[in-house]
């Protein structure tokens, strides 16, 4: 029997935002995606000396880039993937290393959910998106 919860996979257009590295810069960008209906389910920042690096996974990346666009906002779209599973211990750790067997990269990964969730969400940037679906889906 496989100890580790079955995954949910999907691929998802991920945006990357380039904005200031100032207070309300972050504060604008998601004020303005609440007020056109569109919902965020993950996302992480990296920061420079004078910019930062939003990545998120929106529920309308097509309004999303488009309303960014308009706002003068840089954005960038990304293939990732989307993954949904059970909240516990060496899931992660499992899918790592299957993706490594298969000489598959993680370039980048970030996490959503909360301490108490059942389920948490897994956003994977691999260097072969569809040899790592392939391989994930045997997990």
């Amino acid at each position: 029997m496989n100890p580790y919860p079955k995954l949910s996979i999907e691929t998802a257009t991920q945006l990357a935002l380039f904005v200031a590295n100032r207070p309300g810069a972050l504060a604008r960008v998601c004020d303005a995606l609440a007020n056109a209906g569109i919902n965020i389910h993950a996302l992480a920042t990296s920061d420079t000396v004078d910019h930062t690096v939003v990545r998120m996974v929106v529920s309308d990346p097509t309004k999303a880039l488009m309303l960014l666009g308009e706002a003068g906002v840089l954005a960038l779209e990304t293939e990732v993937l989307m993954i949904e599973t059970a909240s516990q211990p060496g899931v992660l750790a499992k899918i790592a290393e299957r993706l490594a067997e298969a000489e598959v990269n993680i370039e980048y990964t970030y996490l959503a959910g909360s301490a108490g969730a059942e389920k948490g969400l897994i956003i994977l940037r691999p260097s072969d998106i569809e040899k790592a679906k392939t391989v994930l889906h045997e997990l």
